[in-house]
């Protein structure tokens, strides 16, 4: 019987639960305030994963965040050895994930056409 997830699955999703808790509870950098982590991908060997991060504030520059992130990939990497028993650590690279904020836009331009919609359309007669 074939297993649900590979194992480069289930490991990115302990990944991604363990850099949650490790930025919201042991980093310091304030640029780091309001990230939150959406995904982690893990290459098939195990030696790289992508981390997606979005923004609570979507006005805010991810430069900055991504900057924070990349500075303290060591600590974080270094941590997360100690926390997970794997032979080698992946390496962490950091990615925006605007897909909420793409999300939003979808959203205001639906609700902008439907308006425009309401406002072109000729009331119903009722009177027939």
């Amino acid at each position: 019987m074939p297993r649900e997830f590979a194992r480069h699955q289930r490991l990115g999703n302990q990944v991604l639960r363990t850099l949650s808790e490790l930025l919201r509870f042991e980093t310091k950098d304030p640029r780091l305030a309001n990230v939150s982590l959406t995904d982690v991908e893990l290459s098939r060997d195990l030696s790289v994963a992508r981390v997606y991060f979005s923004l609570i504030d979507p006005n805010e520059d991810p430069a900055k965040v991504t900057e924070g992130l990349e500075r303290a990939a060591g600590f974080l990497r270094r941590k997360l050895g100690h926390a997970i028993k794997v032979r080698h650590v992946p390496e962490l690279r950091f990615a925006h994930d605007d897909s909420a904020a793409e999300a939003v836009r979808i959203g205001r331009l639906i609700d902008t056409v439907v308006e425009e919609d309401a406002a072109d359309s000729d009331p119903i007669d009722d009177t027939r």
